[in-house]
């Protein structure tokens, strides 16, 4: 018998026009838990679906091995049966339905032709205790947090008698203690002899908890690495991911004079009227031409509030206090007007809020001031495409074309869209939140990159970000928020992980 529960053999995906995979050979060991890294569009993701069934047999070269039987799924529910469950980043729960309810769909506990709902909670009490989930199975789902909805989709799992389990970035929208309680639930779950596949660009997540590190590059399987043998390190990781080294992932940019004040707020204040209080209490805060801010805080301290509140108040809070663009009192009651005062902002959730996934590059970028190529209310089209190509030369953003759908394409090249539909209006200020989640290392460097060569042209950079050591390597100044006040301010100098972390639990 051997000692792989998994062997996918020269597994080979094809698009139109996009060699997905490429003869990729890649093994899990029983009980071990196997990290899949690489660039966005390396293939995790498309090689994870070959698997699951979702891309069924016949739609890809190779033999997929589980069980040490030779398998040819169909369908997702194929791979089920087997005991191969998946959990995406984009959680597939019902937020009406009941927790007890989603862990067990699609195979209900039945009395006769009835469901036992007596015994399927039960059944489910069995499942949130096995993953450590102190929930009342009858709550709804849209009750619980993003981290509590993530292990109802591992109880619904187990609940399958999984053996193989398939996490796709479980952490990217978690915050850090969140993070911390799955990886040690996947721990437990080793130890159980589940075996365990985690996608992650995380590389301190993957170090914590791998055996066992693959690594991806255009479709191709590059190396596997052993924990035992001591090969897996950060470093090593990164230089065959990307197929060079970087020394920095925070790119140094010359000392430079800062210029005037661009936007600063003075006693600002914003009142939440669903929620019946004020959720930010006199902020000050100012950013210069030329520099970078960081805004550093806990999940919950208000940050994108602020950052809302002053791009227009799309959420409709009751404000109070000062906007000063470039020394000029501002009041925005749109977004349209932060925009036309020179304010941009790449929003979190760049797939909720951020882009027309359905739609192409192209229209997605000009998108945000079509007047600039438009003429009598009619869209210079010739003018479109060249917008549009000279962003995705500007920004690399690895896509066959202009006319290719944003949806299909990998996170971090949705960033690069998301980042060129706003620099396409020209702004003076450009509000980034969270603008790394989700993307790889490669990807990270180049948009840090790309930061640093719009300040050094003059341009002024609000960054929000839950990584800290982002926000320490890309800052000139950080402001720390908690509880929807600003605690401190720091210069690059004073800001240390300790010194950030003390000001946001205050």
């Amino acid at each position: 018998m051997s000692e792989f529960i998994l062997e996918m053999r020269n597994i080979s995906k094809e698009f139109p026009g996009v060699k997905a995979l490429s003869n990729v050979n890649f093994k899990v060991k029983k009980g071990e838990i196997h990290c899949l890294v690489g660039e966005n569009g390396a293939g995790k993701s498309t090689l994870m679906k070959v698997l699951s069934g979702i891309y069924p047999f016949g739609t890809y070269a190779g033999d997929i091995v589980f069980g040490d039987e030779i398998q040819k799924f169909s369908k997702i529910s194929d791979s089920e049966k087997e005991g191969i469950g998946i959990i995406y980043q984009e959680l597939s729960l019902f937020p009406e339905l009941s927790v007890f309810e989603n862990i067990f769909i699609g195979h209900e506990i039945k009395k006769g032709i009835t469901v036992d709902f007596n015994e399927t909670i039960v059944k489910a009490m069995e499942m949130l205790k096995k993953v450590k989930l102190d929930v009342n199975p009858e709550v709804q789902i849209k009750e619980l947090g993003v981290g509590k909805q993530q292990l109802v989709e591992i109880a619904k799992a187990l609940s399958k008698d999984v053996k193989l389990l398939i996490l796709d970035e479980p952490t990217a929208a978690l915050n850090e203690d969140d993070s911390e309680n799955l990886l040690f639930l996947m721990e437990e779950l080793k130890n159980q002899g589940i075996s365990c596949i985690m996608i992650s660009h995380k590389l301190k997540e993957v170090i914590a908890v791998a055996d066992t590190v693959t690594v991806l590059r255009d479709g191709q399987t590059i190396c596997s690495l052993d924990k035992n043998k001591g090969e897996i390190s950060e470093n090593t990781i990164i230089k065959h991911m990307v197929g060079r080294e970087i020394d920095d992932i925070y790119p140094k940019r010359p000392d430079q004079k800062f210029g005037e004040t661009a936007l600063e707020l003075k006693d600002w204040n914003v009142y939440n009227p669903k929620l019946g209080r004020k959720i930010l209490h006199n902020i000050n805060l100012n950013v210069r031409k030329g520099e970078i801010i960081g805004i550093a805080g806990l999940m919950g301290s208000g940050r994108t509030e602020l950052a809302k509140s002053i791009f227009g108040n799309p959420t409709k809070f009751k404000l109070d206090g000062s906007v000063l663009v470039q020394g000029e009192m501002k009041r925005f009651t749109h977004p349209k007007d932060a925009i036309n005062a020179g304010i941009a902002y790449v929003t979190e959730d760049r797939k909720g809020d951020g882009l027309i996934l359905e739609q192409d590059i192209k229209n997605n970028i000009s998108i945000t001031d079509l007047f600039k190529i438009s003429k009598k209310s009619v869209i210079n089209q010739h003018e479109e495409i060249v917008v549009a190509n000279e962003y995705l030369n500007k920004l690399n953003i690895k896509a066959p074309s202009i006319a290719s759908i944003v949806g299909k394409l990998s996170g971090g090249n949705q960033q690069k869209v998301s980042l060129s539909k706003w620099l396409f209006t020209n702004p003076n200020v450009l509000i980034l939140d969270e603008p790394t989640r989700g993307i790889d290392v490669g990807a990270k460097f180049e948009i840090y990159t790309f930061m640093n060569l719009l300040v050094e042209q003059g341009m002024s950079i609000i960054m929000i970000s839950s990584e800290l050591p982002e926000v320490l390597g890309m800052s000139d100044r950080i402001y720390v928020m908690a509880e929807g006040k600003i605690t401190g301010e720091l210069s690059r100098e004073e800001a240390t992980q300790e010194s950030v972390m003390a000001l946001a639990t205050i």
